[in-house]
């Protein structure tokens, strides 16, 4: 409890904390309130109405939640693999190491301080965007009776806390990824290639890509039309299945941090 309460401590006073919730929140932002504004010009465009549901409530709340997996999954690989690095890169790994702490311990205690802050930075991004949304339909002139939708709000802790897993999983891959290269630069460029190498090779193995980390934790959380599989290239997994195979990845990642924390030569 003492490394985890001293890890929060030490990652609220980073500013990567503050910038990646930021950054989040603030394309989500613009991205809402793009609709609102041009709403009468999208309604013009062939199938333009559907850009509408982002702004619509109740499927409002869970679209948002899909874009903040979305746009926050590569957020969370970076900010993860920078924490992870950090602890190679600054030697505080070592340092606890010679007060005496456990390896994996000190590890884990670490990422479940960055899961807590991710959880955090989930809510706010999600208030904000909820927020956002409500302007974006007062502006684009959409009914926003729908956020009282008592239906709606009585799910939303369920999907706030898939949510929260998937976020987590996809920083977990991030922190394993700096772990093994023991820097933070080589760390964050492996996490991106790998996210960025993910959405690639949806293009040849479509029915093997959604079992992979980052398109399993975009299907965790309902879409608008209450959860069934989404289209496209990649048809997305049933949110129970998603759900179950992000935690095998999120524990998988965790297993290999410890044992190569736990083995790794850390002296110099």
């Amino acid at each position: 409890m003492r490394l985890f309460v001293a890890g929060l401590r030490k990652l609220i006073r980073r500013p990567a904390s503050w910038v990646s919730v930021g950054l989040l929140a603030g394309l989500l932002s613009l991205i809402l309130i793009a609709v609102g504004a041009t709403a009468k010009e999208a309604a013009a465009r062939p199938n333009g109405s559907a850009a509408l549901l982002l702004v619509t409530f109740p499927g409002a709340y869970f679209l948002i939640l899909s874009f903040i997996l979305g746009l926050g999954g590569l957020i969370s690989v970076i900010y993860a693999a920078a924490v992870a690095g950090s602890e190679w890169n600054w030697g505080t790994l070592k340092s606890a190491v010679a007060r005496g702490e456990s390896r994996s311990g000190y590890s884990l205690l670490t990422f479940a301080s960055v899961a807590v802050l991710m959880g955090v930075g989930l809510l706010i991004a999600f208030l904000i965007g909820t927020l956002m949304a409500v302007l974006g339909a007062t502006l684009a002139g959409v009914s926003t009776a729908g956020l009282s939708d008592s239906g709606a709000l009585g799910r939303l802790p369920d999907q706030l806390g898939r949510s929260w897993i998937a976020i987590v999983e996809e920083g977990a891959l991030g922190f394993t990824v700096a772990t093994l290269a023991r820097s933070q630069l080589a760390g964050i460029g492996a996490g991106i290639a790998l996210y960025f190498g993910e959405q690639f090779a949806s293009i040849f193995l479509p029915n093997v890509v959604k079992y992979l980390p980052f398109n399993a934790a975009t299907a965790v959380v309902e879409n608008a039309s209450g959860g069934r599989p989404g289209g496209g290239i990649v048809q997305r997994l049933e949110p129970g299945l998603a759900l179950v195979v992000v935690v095998g990845w999120l524990v998988g990642a965790l297993v290999v941090t410890a044992l190569f924390t736990e083995r790794a030569e850390i002296a110099g």
